[in-house]
């Protein structure tokens, strides 16, 4: 008897989750970012377009599992370098 949990939110096989697909971004404007919050824009086509990869990657593997894409947006920092003042 092999009995598989069941997630009570979802209703899936806690058994059928992959791995996430992270999906780096890289530093974006604010304003993209905005429409990739609300579903729309570029980056949210991109998005798709990568899962769209991956499913035809892993072909009959996906079988009914869920895809969990996570998206990294990242910003570097400025360093701060001490300033010598000619005084």
């Amino acid at each position: 008897m092999d009995e598989q949990e069941v997630d009570p939110k979802e209703g899936t096989k806690i058994g059928e989750m992959t791995e996430p697909i992270i999906i780096d971004l890289g530093k974006q404007k604010k304003k993209r970012l905005k429409k990739l919050k609300k579903g729309r824009g570029r980056l949210w086509y991109e998005v798709l377009d990568v899962l769209d990869e991956v499913d035809v990657q892993l072909g009959e593997q996906v079988g009914e599992r869920v895809l969990v894409p996570v998206i990294l947006i990242y910003e570097r920092k400025r360093s701060r370098k001490s300033r010598m003042f000619p005084f």
